[in-house]
């Protein structure tokens, strides 16, 4: 009880205080008798409920009701700011620690800062300025809190405020032609966008993924969107519990992806062409691929598989069983690396999903054959392997026939693309490529092999025959000399 009253109190001397600052601001008892624009906003702006008199802004004397004393240049009067001169006059209170605490702001001091960082401080095209002003966003002489309804940076409104610029072809022409002016016509048809229209501050709009005053260039790793940095900025929201409660969709997808073939790709090895959040689910216009797009999305990169896939005859199957393409088999979020236990009837195989020795049996046999070439290959890829290195060790040039035994790796490879057809024909054709290629190697390396013991057979006969000769030229030597 004793610190509502206390805060009541609080509240009671800043109104007090306000009064007397606008009582003695003549500039505003001036501007509310003339009824312009101006004083009318101002009557509603933060800065006036705070007692700041408009001198703050436009310098000269508000004490005075003269205007020559008032608006006197000796007094510090400078008029409307233009330009830079309106964002540099709002930092010399909004820069400061000090002066911010001393009206009970504990808004962050460094906008100006991270403004002259960002995008929007770039010169315009009058060459005089930067692109974007405190007032472009905020307004003038009505800004209102943030957390006011009736602000234009208020969640429900910055989409709004935003697409004044970024809607505008013309406009965006003067400064960055490549960059597409439709991002809010998308933003509608997101689920983002739709919850939002429906009055949601909670779901992102433009500043929850691109910042508000350092906005940065998507090319910039500093941006919160450069694609190494999105998973994060996504991950925000979407990996917090609490925040998303009331949404009824998972909350460990950011966990999931950092081990994912591509997470580690990108999140590791900084593989910016591997997929981030907006690749899938798309950026302005996010939303999640459904049964009937999901293989299109996947398509994108993968477009081999994909097109294999749906000449298959499980492209028909999954379509009754509305089941979605590709995460059927590899998952979405947490896509780890494709391996060759994942064909097969073993345990480990994804086949025996949907198939087996009782059930879909026909795909039961055509996965037991392709393992079983699977297999086929990989043994004798491996022994070809181990022949060459063999026959390298022994110093024998085989390097034909190593580079060779690539198109048996080529084969392998080209088979995990082919199992995507589920057809046995073109499955055996690819993998028995291989093993001929690795047959072939095998021959050569063997050969080599076979060549170095016949070599070293053929120096031993040498080297004996030699020896007896030197022995015979000694003896014959020896008897000549004694004779």
């Amino acid at each position: 009880m004793k610190t509502s009253g206390t805060f009541l109190l609080f509240i009671l001397a800043v109104m007090v205080s306000a009064r007397v600052v606008r009582a003695d601001d003549q500039c505003y008892v001036c501007h509310s008798g003339l009824g312009d624009e101006p004083s009318q906003k101002f009557v509603v702006d933060i800065h006036f409920k705070k007692g700041i008199s408009c001198a703050a802004c436009h310098g000269g004397d508000s004490k005075s009701d003269d205007m020559d004393i008032a608006m006197a240049k000796k007094n510090g009067y400078a008029g409307v700011p233009k330009g830079d001169a309106i964002s540099t006059k709002c930092a010399e209170c909004h820069s400061s620690a000090e002066t911010m605490k001393k009206y009970g702001s504990s808004l962050k001091t460094d906008q100006w800062d991270e403004l002259q960082k960002s995008v929007h401080a770039k010169v315009s095209f009058t060459g005089k300025e930067h692109i974007a002003q405190c007032t472009t966003c905020h307004g003038s002489h009505g800004i209102v809190s943030v957390r006011n309804p009736a602000s234009p940076v208020y969640p429900s409104n910055v989409t709004r405020l935003c697409s004044q610029c970024h809607s505008s072809a013309a406009f965006m022409r003067a400064y960055n032609p490549a960059l597409p002016v439709d991002q809010m016509e998308k933003y509608k048809t997101s689920v983002h966008g739709m919850k939002h229209a429906k009055g949601d501050i909670k779901v992102a709009e433009c500043a929850s993924c691109h910042g508000s005053h350092g906005i940065r260039s998507v090319n910039d790793t500093r941006s919160t969107i450069y694609p190494a940095n999105l998973p994060m900025t996504c991950a925000k929201c979407h990996s917090d519990a609490a925040y998303l409660k009331n949404y009824k969709i998972p909350t460990d997808q950011f966990e999931k992806f950092k081990l994912s073939v591509h997470g580690i790709a990108l999140l590791e090895k900084k593989d910016l062409s591997a997929p981030a959040c907006n690749d899938c689910h798309g950026n302005h216009g996010a939303t999640p691929p459904g049964v009937q797009s999901i293989s299109k999305v996947c398509g994108t990169c993968h477009a081999l598989n994909a097109e294999l896939f749906s000449a298959s005859p499980h492209k028909k199957a999954f379509d009754e069983q509305k089941l979605p393409e590709c995460e059927t088999c590899h998952s979405n979020h947490d896509i780890r690396h494709a391996t060759d236990e994942l064909v097969g009837t073993s345990g480990s195989a994804i086949c025996i999903k949907c198939h087996s020795e009782s059930k879909n049996t026909k795909g039961f046999a055509v996965a037991k054959t392709m393992r079983a070439l699977i297999d086929s290959l990989q043994s004798q890829q491996k022994i070809a392997e181990l022949l060459i290195t063999d026959a390298e060790q022994k110093g024998m040039e085989v390097s034909e026939a190593k580079f060779k035994l690539r198109d048996a790796h080529q084969a392998r490879l080209q088979s995990r693309t082919m199992v995507h057809s589920f057809n046995e024909k073109q499955f055996r054709e690819i993998v028995s490529t291989g093993i001929t290629v690795a047959g072939f190697v095998q021959g050569e390396a063997r050969n080599s092999i076979d060549e170095y013991y016949f070599r070293r057979k053929g120096l031993g006969i040498a080297t004996v025959i030699i020896t007896i000769l030197v022995i015979s030229l000694y003896l014959y030597i020896r008897r000549v000399e004694t004779e």
